[in-house]
């Protein structure tokens, strides 16, 4: 029961003394930056999946 009571002990003063915690300007900007790149990646998987979808209807139009 020690080992895991030192553990948590342990855990909460790395958390709370050596964890270095951005700043909340940080922080927004990141969550910028992420929001900016997932519609980057999904207006691109998007545009993939379109031309995709066009290019094997004109091929299967071909056929039938």
């Amino acid at each position: 029961m020690s080992k895991i009571k030192t553990y948590f002990v342990e855990t909460y003063n790395e958390l709370v003394y050596k964890v270095t915690w951005p700043k909340w300007s940080e922080l927004q900007s990141s969550a910028i930056v992420v929001m900016v790149a997932s519609l980057i990646f999904a207006v691109l998987i998007f545009s993939m999946d379109f031309i995709f979808k066009e290019l094997l209807e004109i091929i299967y139009g071909l056929f039938y």
